[in-house]
């Protein structure tokens, strides 16, 4: 309790920020948190995910890299950087708690707001684990669902700042359509999910070291990449009918432009997936594969919490 009160008058020090500073806050937390998903995946298609083989330490004694034998220069600083991105992330989730408490907004949009440091602390844990235990194939999906799910949770945060604290809730769309979305988030789910599979069994292990080879998931990679590429197609498809149908009770202009620029995403997505597979995954489009999957996740994340709003009790 003490420590509340700590905070609270610590809070009451700073100015108050108006809806455009607290919007920009919030839009930052979703972009560094889509960042630091695809600099891991930068780690990992340039086998430095051991590029600091230790955690919370990058050597044994040495929070920074240091010159070594059997780590390449390159691989340190690569996986050191995403390191490094951690606390951007920090930054602006704790930017978030400290402008959203002091603009005095209501309980919802703060509890999404401590979401985004307590989550990150949750995804420093994990990705300490991933390295402790030699990027196991599962550790490492684990790893990128969970980013993920702070991109949404970060987008719905976004929405949430620019609805109005007064008033009460109102649906935007009909309780059918709103149910069409949910649906296709937990497909976009299903999709997430192969697609880790897809690398798990794919050539981008993390490390390529001889002494040390990392496991791999013992599937075969044609049979995932087919099972996500349905699930893309079926997610795809309800994007498709969500926006017929938004067209068709007239859904404000708004929420219709996101769904469309949302299947355009997704459209894309499946383009570059494919290309990917058939040119032999390079790396270069495994990191757009991934920032594309980020921003789909946010355009998602946006579009289901767009279909409920905040009006005056007047209206």
């Amino acid at each position: 309790m003490a420590i509340g009160r700590y905070f609270l008058r610590l809070v009451d020090l700073l100015p108050e920020p108006s809806l455009r500073a607290q919007r920009i806050t919030a839009a930052l937390v979703v972009a560094t948190q889509a960042l630091i998903a695809v600099t891991g995946v930068i780690v990992r298609v340039t086998a430095s995910g051991l590029g600091c083989p230790t955690w919370p330490q990058c050597f044994p004694g040495s929070f920074v890299p240091v010159p070594h034998a059997e780590v390449a220069a390159l691989h340190q600083a690569v996986e050191f950087g995403n390191r490094m991105m951690t606390f951007l992330v920090v930054l602006t989730a704790a930017a978030a708690v400290l402008v959203l408490t002091r603009a005095r907004r209501r309980r919802e949009v703060l509890v999404y707001a401590w979401l985004m440091p307590a989550s990150t602390v949750l995804q420093a844990v994990i990705g300490g684990i991933t390295v402790l235990t030699g990027l196991l194939w599962w550790t490492v999906a684990v790893h990128l669902l969970v980013s993920m799910a702070m991109v949404w949770l970060a987008a719905v945060l976004f929405v949430k700042v620019g609805q109005p604290d007064d008033g009460v809730p109102r649906r935007q769309i009909p309780a059918p359509l709103r149910a069409l979305t949910a649906v296709s988030g937990g497909v976009l789910a299903a999709v997430l999910v192969t697609g880790t599979l897809v690398t798990a069994a794919g050539p981008h292990a993390g490390d390529k070291s001889i002494e040390r080879p990392v496991a791999r998931l013992e599937v075969d990679i044609t049979t995932l990449v087919h099972l996500h590429g349905a699930l893309l197609i079926c997610y795809l498809s309800l994007l498709v009918a969500l926006g017929f149908g938004l067209a068709a009770v007239s859904a404000p202009r708004p929420v219709q432009l996101r769904a469309g620029v949302l299947a355009a995403l997704v459209a894309l997505q499946g383009v570059v997936g494919v290309v990917q597979f058939e040119i032999g995954v390079p790396a270069v489009l495994v990191a757009v594969h991934v920032a594309l999957a980020a921003a789909i996740t946010a355009g998602t994340a946006a579009l289901w919490a767009a279909g409920m709003t905040r009006v005056p009790v007047e209206a």
